[in-house]
């Protein structure tokens, strides 16, 4: 006797299938998703991880697609086995000069007991994926992996040859094993480019997790820390008297809180707030569009530093005190009162300028000030005509209507050591960044699965757009 089907059923289970497999991810997502999994879980922090096991990791994969070890370098630095580096090279013809795309493996630290998840496993909870790099910069790192695997099984052979370099201690500062500087000083042919990607550039979400902008970096603030001591005789704290080191250094500190730098426009921060300023809408649309005239509106300019410290400290030099110690007994007049003060330098100011400045706020001579190491000027990049244009065509592929903006970092990242040496890098990821910073460098740091995915197929567009 046949069975008998009914067409309700087949209908049914038809439109079942077509749900699942919409719902499944593409086999290129897929392998992002095991290559992404792979390297979050791999910990690479400064006090118990390790970058080499990671490279390791990612030369693994990246052998198994077809890069042979003539393609591949893995370099330990003497001194530091746990601060490995790959770079890998995909070879064009040579007809332009290289693409570089760099990552970071290592991360910030990160405490199992201050967070819900382990942040050393990937979890994937309510469209988010968790765990400690899954911003920054472990999503990029990924991304650049799955997509060069793919280039090389595809035979693609572009105009420029593609380099990938995954570093380590760009988190840790100051560092000897910083990854990027590493290279450029023993190993620079290695990375030597045209030009560069990293880190830097995102998708800006609103509050409601709204797209409102597509940020690519061009130029960074120096970094550069300074060392504010004052020595004293001391004597018994039972017979105080007015000359007190730590008085000297409270009270320059107090005048340094409540000076601002100069107000500065660069080309790449002038043209933020102008492509900024409709987007934003509003009171705080308006004064964006108000610093931009000839003479600055004071009054604007001082609407905007309430508004966000992020626009204030993209239109002026910042120092600020981060550290202080003084006094050697409870029961003594302190002999030494010491702070660290951290400066974040517009492009084009030298940190001998600003050195000179504090001092004269400070208003002290008993305060001397002494710079900690020595900072990386680094020239921003100039907004290459070709490469945003492509960003604004791609981006409005993906991201239809959304606002194509230049930003200056007013952080720091490795993107500093190759400005510095001639190599043009601009922060491009096309990932989705959250308005309350997505936990990067805090407690449950987390990345849209949807996100991850767009990142992917931005960048793997961006690199084909400008290698070919």
């Amino acid at each position: 006797m046949s069975k008998v089907v009914r067409p309700t059923l087949i209908v049914l289970s038809a439109l079942l299938c077509q749900q699942a497999l919409a719902q499944a991810p593409a086999p290129a997502q897929q392998e992002l998703r095991a290559v992404y999994k792979e390297l979050v879980e791999i910990n690479t922090t400064d006090s118990a991880g390790s970058c080499t096991v990671a490279a390791q990791a990612m030369a693994k994969r990246l052998k198994a697609s077809g890069f042979t070890d003539a393609d591949m370098q893995l370099i330990v630095p003497p001194n530091g086995p746990k601060k490995g580096i790959l770079v890998t090279r995909l070879k064009g013809s040579g007809a332009k000069r290289p693409l570089l795309l760099l990552a970071h493996l290592d991360v910030v630290e990160a405490r199992r007991e201050d967070w819900v998840r382990d942040p050393f496993k990937l979890v994937e909870e309510d469209g988010y994926f968790y765990a400690r790099g899954a911003f920054d910069n472990k999503a990029q790192g990924a991304i650049f992996v799955t997509n060069m695997m793919a280039y090389r099984r595809s035979g693609w052979k572009p105009a420029r040859d593609v380099i990938l370099a995954l570093t380590c201690d760009e988190e840790t500062v100051p560092s000897e094993f910083d990854g990027v500087d590493y290279l450029l000083k023993h190993h620079r042919p290695l990375i030597d480019a045209d030009l560069a990607f990293a880190e830097g550039g995102v998708v800006a979400a609103a509050p409601d997790g709204k797209p409102i902008s597509h940020s690519i970096q061009a130029g960074e603030k120096v970094f550069q820390s300074y060392t504010l001591e004052v020595r004293n005789k001391g004597g018994h704290s039972s017979v105080p008297v007015p000359d007190n080191a730590i008085y000297h250094l409270a009270e320059g500190l107090a005048r340094l809180a409540k000076f601002n730098f100069p107000f500065q426009l660069t080309d790449t921060t002038r043209a933020y707030f102008e492509r900024s300023a409709d987007a934003v809408g509003g009171q705080t649309g308006a004064d964006m569009k108000a610093i931009l005239k000839p003479v600055p509106d004071p009054q604007a300019l001082g609407r905007l530093a309430q508004a966000s410290p992020f626009y204030n400290a993209s239109v002026r030099t910042t120092c600020v005190a981060t550290t202080v110690n003084a006094g050697h007994a409870t029961n003594a007049l302190p002999q030494r009162a010491q702070a660290v003060v951290n400066c974040r330098i517009l492009p084009g100011q030298h940190p001998d300028e600003v050195r000179k400045t504090l001092e004269q706020v400070l208003a002290d001579p008993q305060i001397t000030v002494t710079p900690m190491g020595t900072a990386v000027i680094a020239p921003a990049p100039p907004l290459n005509p070709e490469l945003m244009g492509k960003v604004q065509s791609i981006s409005q592929r993906i991201w239809p209507g959304l606002p194509v903006i230049p930003t200056m970092a007013v952080g720091a990242t490795d993107g500093r050591f190759l400005n510095s040496a001639g190599i043009p890098t601009y922060g491009i990821t096309g990932l989705t960044r959250e308005a309350n910073g997505s936990g990067v460098h805090g407690l449950n740091e987390r990345i849209s699965v949807k996100s991850l995915y767009e990142g992917q197929r931005f960048l793997d567009e961006i690199t084909r757009a400008m290698a070919e």
